[in-house]
Order: C-alpha cells, then sequence, then structure tokens
C-alpha cells in the first residue's frame, strides 16, 4: 500500500503531459455530457456495491434500453464510476491516503478476495517492492481499466465498442461480432477481448492478459492465464450495471465477481480528458526506484505455479 507521498506522487501524474494525450487526441470523440454531474435518481440509487448488485440483478431483464440500428442496446455515452474499487477491493475505512468503500467483490457474498495462502503473502509482498503500475504510467489490464478513474466515455457502432477512459491512453476497442482470440503466445496489456450479446446484456471475455498489473494497491494480482469476463447492462436510462468475473486458478481458490454501478453523466457541454503521463514515468518516479522500488515484471501461470508448490512444502520463494 502506498505511503501518503507515494500517493501524492501517484496523483501528480496527471499533470503530466506527453505523447500519449497526442496520440489520445486523435481518438476522441466530441461529447455533449461530462463534468462532475451524474444521474442520481435511478431504479437502483445505493452506490453501495452489494447493494447495487442485488437491486441490479433483480432488474437485468426490467428495462428495454435504446437500439442501435443493428438491433442492440446502445451503451454509448459519458459513465461515471461510483463507489472506490482501485485502493482496495475489499471493504476498507476512509483514511488520508484512501477513500474508503464497501467491498467490491459480491460473490464470494463475504465480500472477501478468495485468494490461495501464497498469493497472500505473494500480494503483501508486492505492495512493498514494486510501484503500482498506474503510478508508471502503464495501463491497467481488464478489468482494472474499469474502476481505475472514474468517468468513461463509450462510443458503439454496429460491429465494435470504443471505451475510453481519463485514464493515461486507456483505449479499449472491442468486436463484437464472432472473431477467435489472438494465439496465446500474444500478452497484451489490456487483454484480447470480444464482445458479444446475451439479451439486453453485453459479455466481453478477455484473455492473453500481460498480466503485469495490480488489481488494486494492495497488490492483489492475476497471471496471464487469468480469465476475466465483464457483463454490460443497463437498468435505466441513466444507470449501468458492470460485472466482471476473474477465473485465475493459479491465484484464486476460486472465480470471484465484482460490481459496480455506473451512472450517465449530467453535465452539458463539458469534455472528456486523459490523464496524461509517458509509460515507465521515469522522472517522477526515479525517486522511489533509487530507494529500491522495482517496475512490477508480471507473473506467469507457470511461475505462479512453481511458487504455489515451494510455499505448500514450505521451502524458500
Amino acid at each position: 500500500m502506498f505511503t501518503q507521498g507515494e500517493f501524492q506522487v501517484h496523483r501528480l501524474r496527471f499533470a503530466v503531459a506527453g505523447a500519449a494525450a497526442a496520440t489520445l487526441a486523435c481518438l476522441l470523440v466530441p461529447v455533449t455530457v461530462s463534468g462532475q454531474n451524474y444521474v442520481t435518481t435511478s431504479v437502483c440509487a445505493d452506490d453501495n456495491h452489494a447493494a447495487f448488485h442485488a437491486c441490479a440483478t433483480a432488474r437485468l431483464t426490467a428495462f428495454t434500453p435504446p437500439k442501435t440500428a443493428a438491433g442492440h442496446p446502445d451503451l454509448s455515452g459519458l459513465w461515471r464510476r461510483r463507489a472506490a474499487a482501485h485502493e482496495d477491493l475489499q471493504a476498507h475505512p476512509k483514511t488520508a491516503d484512501d477513500a474508503g468503500a464497501s467491498s467490491a467483490v459480491v460473490d464470494p457474498a463475504d465480500g472477501l478476495v478468495p485468494m490461495q495462502p501464497w498469493a497472500v503473502a505473494r500480494a503483501k509482498e508486492n505492495a512493498q517492492k514494486f510501484l503500482h503500475h498506474n503510478a508508471a504510467c502503464f495501463l491497467s489490464g481488464v478489468p482494472t481499466t474499469m474502476y481505475m478513474t472514474g468517468l468513461f466515455q463509450l462510443t458503439q457502432t454496429g460491429d465494435h465498442l470504443l471505451i475510453q477512459s481519463e485514464e493515461s491512453h486507456a483505449v479499449r476497442i472491442i468486436p463484437l461480432n464472432p472473431r477467435p482470440h489472438v494465439g496465446g503466445d500474444i500478452k497484451l496489456w489490456q487483454g484480447d477481448s470480444r464482445g458479444r450479446w446475451e439479451g439486453n446484456t453485453l459479455v466481453v471475455d478477455t484473455t492473453n492478459q500481460r498480466a503485469q498489473i495490480f488489481l488494486d494497491q494492495r497488490g492483489r494480482f492475476y497471471t496471464d492465464e487469468a480469465r476475466v469476463t465483464e457483463r454490460f447492462t443497463m437498468l435505466d436510462a441513466g444507470t449501468m450495471h458492470y460485472q466482471a468475473t476473474i477465473d485465475d486458478p493459479n491465484v484464486y481458490t476460486r472465480p470471484f465477481t465484482i460490481a459496480v454501478a455506473l451512472r450517465r453523466n449530467a453535465a452539458a457541454n463539458v469534455e472528456l480528458w486523459e490523464e496524461a503521463c509517458y509509460e515507465d514515468n521515469t522522472e517522477s518516479m526515479g525517486h522511489f526506484r533509487k530507494i529500491g522500488y522495482q517496475t512490477y515484471p508480471g507473473i506467469t501461470g507457470a511461475e505462479a505455479r512453481a511458487l504455489r508448490q515451494a510455499f505448500d512444502k514450505g521451502g524458500a520463494r
């Protein structure tokens, strides 16, 4: 977990301009809604993760969303993520370094991340030893990108969904037509995503993770063999239920699911701005590297299995 000083430096990256800003500027679509305002009147108004998820689950088929020309739900617009998960997936109190939140984990019902014992120890080591990927200005992977920053713009065509966020150069282009995943030897920062429709729910399957990211600032992680299944469902005109199931038997005792409320932005004539920085963030993070912090190298499934075996036998890791 970051100290207060580290967290402040992490926030400074938002003021750093770089080549990434010019790159994403070419992709930005003009918007008419954004800003700090968001829809607060909803059939599921409680932003508490568990309460929102329970309400949403009971209403997943109750709303008839607007449709695109292709006949699928139109998810386009600016959406603001409610409640915090990026600092700690589990419930955590508000501190000087932490916004505090209820647990984002809705399955299992106890709200705890079902990590294997060796992985619990590894996560603690990660938080003490490595720079958070976001502080180093690396992409957050899936699903972390979807709760790393607060504001997202979704642009939908007949065969693709574009997701842009405030996070530096974090752009997802998700095909919505059937096609196979890329070869298993190709590992990507944002993984390889494929979308399909199940009624009014968009289901996105992501594989090929580079796995050089943390799921939160407590050092929780997955391997390059992780599979993430996201589900996007509009509950009313201003509310979207987002959930993601992470399946990685190398690290977790079972798949687990997080859920987050997304609220449509209601302010007019405000743009989506990128919180720009450059990859590795060498100048800003240099002093942390001088005192021993390293860039997280990620972990493969094979490495995880070897570490688990050594841990179970009580041997040196």
